[in-house]
């Protein structure tokens, strides 16, 4: 699978003020911008300021430390308690650890019990956790409380953003996004204003608002973080040397910022430089042993011919699943997706059907489609693939999977149409299934 599906999935429908929005944003804040009473208690007038979402690992460690040394001091201190469990979150996404996730519940849940009434704060840092966790409903509804409290706070509507497209409720989290444009534009809105764009086939725009996003970074974790997503936009639409290019960017600036280098080696292959890829990769997993990356990871090694070394990496992934489900990670999506693939058909489609029950994104809809085409049920299967497609997202493995599962049902025009479509999106999207969607083709007559 590509590296899109480590993003957050965007939100569909008429986003009619977002382009006035990215192009005027730095007006709207000189307009004014509104100002949010907390009823903070004097004692927390110098607390230490967290870092936020793209910070670097050091500085993030050295914010948490300060604020446990205060808590040691002020125990009570609720706005600090939900600060560190905030952090503790962020320290989860950095490390790989999903062992930060207890520890940022147990923060959160101190912090409201210090003070629950106006505490926004550990609601958004309670929608965050719900969300890494993947327990998006719960995440929603966090959300929705911190926003009663604070409609003006970036993070709060960041959160819901996240939440509400994952759910499938793709007016809502448009509606989320334009909040957030309007109150803190800057990385985290633009970023976030860019996927949706993608997500609609609108390439351009979703550069443009990436670029804006980069313009606006000020540190080395920022712009690294810009350069990644400029990356995976450049390779996700077909250009992988622009893609080396972006990822070789980010890593000057922000040479421990990892995922980069499995970028890199995703670029690297694509290119035909096999072993400097799998030397980039193996860099990648060993520093941040995430489920995504080793399966990368692993469907690189069994491209090359190393089906010993991918099997290595894929138990890691049932390692790391394990794991994350111990500390409270329920990802039924990504397991579906892998086990699909993997020749676990049944498996797949089990989790697949627990995905679906909780949510109705495009993401999920494309892993249902493609459990149920591999238990031979294809005519079930069109009908979600066709949702996957709705939204307009020029994504090579959704129109793969819809060319694979029309050939199965022998509308073979069609199929030849897709597979042609997924191939001209991207001719390197995945090391094995690419190959697999050239050999249907060509068994069609070519492409279109």
């Amino acid at each position: 699978m590509t590296g899109r599906r480590r993003r957050l999935a965007a939100a569909s429908g008429a986003l009619t003020r977002l382009p006035v929005v990215l192009l005027l944003a730095g007006v709207v804040l000189l307009v004014g911008t509104p100002i949010v009473s907390t009823h903070v208690p004097r004692e927390h007038e110098s607390r230490p300021a967290l870092p936020g979402a793209t910070t670097g690992g050091s500085a993030l460690d050295s914010a948490v430390a300060a604020a446990q040394r205060r808590l040691k001091r002020l125990p009570n201190d609720w706005v600090t308690w939900a600060q560190l469990g905030s952090a503790y979150v962020q320290q989860a996404r950095i490390t790989a650890d999903p062992s930060y996730y207890p520890k940022a519940d147990g923060a959160l849940r101190r912090s409201l019990e210090l003070e629950s009434a106006t505490n926004w704060q550990a609601m958004a840092g309670m929608a965050a956790l719900a969300n890494a966790r993947h327990d998006f409903t719960a995440a929603r509804d966090w959300g929705r409380r911190a926003e009663a409290l604070n409609p003006y706070g970036g993070s709060v509507h960041g959160v819901l953003v996240d939440a509400l497209t994952q759910l499938g409720d793709y007016d809502g989290a448009r509606t989320q996004l334009q909040r957030m444009l309007d109150v803190e534009p800057g990385v985290s809105s633009f970023t976030r204003a860019s996927y949706d764009f993608e997500q609609h086939g609108q390439v351009a725009e979703a550069r443009d608002a990436l670029n804006r996003a980069l313009a606006e970074a000020t540190t080395p974790a920022d712009r690294a973080f810009c350069r990644y997503y400029l990356g995976e936009l450049a390779f996700n639409n077909g250009d992988p040397q622009e893609a080396l290019r972006q990822y070789a960017a980010g890593i000057t600036a922000d040479p421990t910022y990892q995922q980069l280098y499995a970028g890199r080696g995703k670029a690297r292959a694509a290119l035909g430089q096999s072993t400097d890829a799998l030397a980039d990769y193996a860099r990648a997993v060993q520093a941040r042993p995430l489920p995504e990356l080793l399966i990368e990871y692993g469907d690189l090694l069994a491209a090359t011919g190393q089906p010993t070394q991918a099997r290595q990496q894929y138990d890691l992934v049932n390692a790391a699943r394990q794991l994350s489900a111990a500390n409270g990670v329920a990802d039924h999506l990504s397991a579906a997706a892998f086990l699909a693939d993997h020749d676990q058909a049944a498996e797949a489609l089990s989790e697949a059907q627990a995905e679906w029950n909780a949510r109705h994104s495009v993401l999920t809809a494309d892993t249902l489609a493609w459990a149920l085409h591999r238990n031979g049920r294809d005519a079930e299967a069109l009908q979600y693939s066709l949702q996957a497609t709705r939204l307009g997202w020029r994504n090579a493995t959704l129109y793969y999977h819809q060319g694979a599962i029309r050939h199965a049902l022998g509308d073979h025009d069609q199929a030849r149409a897709d597979l042609s479509l997924a191939l001209e999106i991207n001719p390197h999207f995945d090391p094995i299934q690419a190959p697999v969607a050239r050999h249907l083709l060509d068994t069609l007559g070519g492409g279109r």
